[in-house]
């Protein structure tokens, strides 16, 4: 009897570490639902084990330029009633340009971390939405994002609306 139980039990143990295997998704929604309850939502952040809703941590940070000024602001999510979805109120400034970092964490590790890179347009609206990634083998896995590389880029397209 005790030879079924551990070996009932290891059998649990192999399959839920099997079910956690693997990386997390994000996706963007943008616009989002007038009619929802959360309509005053900018966009929705949606997170995911495989194709699975799953109500993982969200964090995210508005990266800008205004005025020629290097800005920061840490942004705050609320929850919906739908599993592993967030709502994104605008909490950064009208004017300048500005790129979204959002990222969704699944555990521990780089690899458990998956970022939305969300460009606006200079009417303040959603102009690309990114997700980075890496391929491995026959794995698409989620890429590190560099606070370098947003700079660079956001500097670059503050540069090209300066000058139209």
């Amino acid at each position: 009897m005790r030879t079924y139980k551990l070996l009932a039990l290891s059998t649990l143990l192999a399959v839920t570490a099997f079910a956690k295997a693997g990386p997390p998704w994000i996706s963007i929604e943008y616009p989002g639902n007038p009619y929802s309850q959360d309509r005053d939502a900018y966009l929705f952040v949606h997170t995911f084990h495989h194709g699975t809703p799953v109500p993982n941590p969200v964090s995210g940070t508005a990266e800008g330029i205004v005025q020629g000024e290097r800005r920061t602001v840490a942004l705050k999510f609320g929850s919906t009633s739908r599993p592993g979805v967030y709502s994104l109120a605008k909490q950064w400034a009208n004017e300048g340009t500005w790129t979204l970092v959002i990222a969704g964490t699944q555990g521990a590790g780089e690899s458990n971390t998956v970022y939305a890179v969300v460009e606006l347009g200079s009417d303040g609206r959603v102009a690309s939405v990114r997700v980075p990634t890496v391929r491995k083998g026959a794995h698409i896995l989620p890429a590190l994002v560099q606070m370098s590389e947003i700079d660079a880029a956001l500097r670059e397209r503050a540069g090209r609306l300066a000058t139209k």
